[in-house]
């Protein structure tokens, strides 16, 4: 087991790193909605949205040695001790995942319904446009709550370090999919949406509508919003306005500023 976790710390980069070229390639090529742009012919927004983007992906990457990686192993090197025999090997890994994306669920929930999270979890929200690149846009506040509420999940349910890992990648993957501009047959994404959740789903979540924002919180499966009762009846449309309500996007800096900036929630 040692071996596999090496592994997947070696190649889980590279694996979503691939993942994410390939979608972003594939969403400009076979467009779900089609692209503005400008009177030469290209993309409008790209250059200094796309940017905006990886440079808040930068700034967690840098954090992600630092902060996110460390608090991880710490956690699984604290664990309460009392998961039992039954709970190892696959079958404890396919239930830690689905555990852990059901806490998922709940922590995106609260970012919405919680005015302090939502502060930092706006900037996510405040992308005006959705594309692979909106699914690396997250304030670096909200990477360290996300961070320590992960070692408190880690600790409180005894999940070992193979099944985190395996969870965070099959979660980016997810991520990237479901904010693609990706355009997929319809009676495939119908089948898919029954258990993960996809693009149609995820857009009408970015939907510049506070009553649609604040719905479909799933990540990886899409069941969790029926179970709760948080799926929203909307269904995606091309042409909706993404976004928040309201609101509109903003430099970098001020993206960096705005979670701290004194203002009417």
């Amino acid at each position: 087991m040692e071996n596999f976790v090496e592994v997947l710390l070696a190649y889980k980069g590279l694996i979503v790193f691939v993942w994410l070229l390939l979608l972003f390639v594939l969403e400009r090529t076979f467009p779900a909605s089609a692209l503005t742009k400008n009177s030469e012919g290209v993309e409008k927004y790209f250059p200094v949205r796309v940017w905006r983007n990886i440079c808040l992906w930068f700034c967690n990457l840098l954090l992600s040695p630092l902060v996110v990686i460390p608090l991880t192993i710490w956690a699984t090197t604290h664990l309460v001790g009392w998961r039992p025999a039954v709970l190892s090997g696959g079958i404890g890994i396919i239930l830690d995942v689905i555990l852990l994306d059901c806490l998922i669920y709940w922590w995106h929930r609260l970012n919405h319904e919680i005015p302090f999270l939502w502060r930092f979890h706006e900037i996510h929200h405040l992308d005006m446009n959705l594309d692979t690149t909106s699914a690396l846009r997250f304030h670096f506040g909200e990477v360290i709550l996300s961070a320590i509420m992960r070692v408190l999940v880690i600790v409180l349910f005894d999940i070992p370090l193979v099944s985190v890992i395996i969870f965070e990648t099959i979660l980016l993957i997810g991520t990237i999919f479901h904010h693609s501009n990706l355009r997929l047959d319809h009676r495939l994404e119908k089948v898919l949406s029954m258990v993960i959740v996809t693009p149609s789903i995820h857009w009408v979540h970015h939907h510049a509508l506070r009553r649609d924002t604040d719905s479909n919180y799933g990540t990886v499966f899409s069941f969790w919003d029926r179970v709760f009762r948080s799926k929203s009846l909307a269904r995606r449309t091309l042409n909706m306005k993404i976004g928040v309500e309201g609101a509109t996007d903003k430099s970098l800096p001020q993206l960096f500023l705005r979670p701290f900036v004194k203002r009417k929630d």
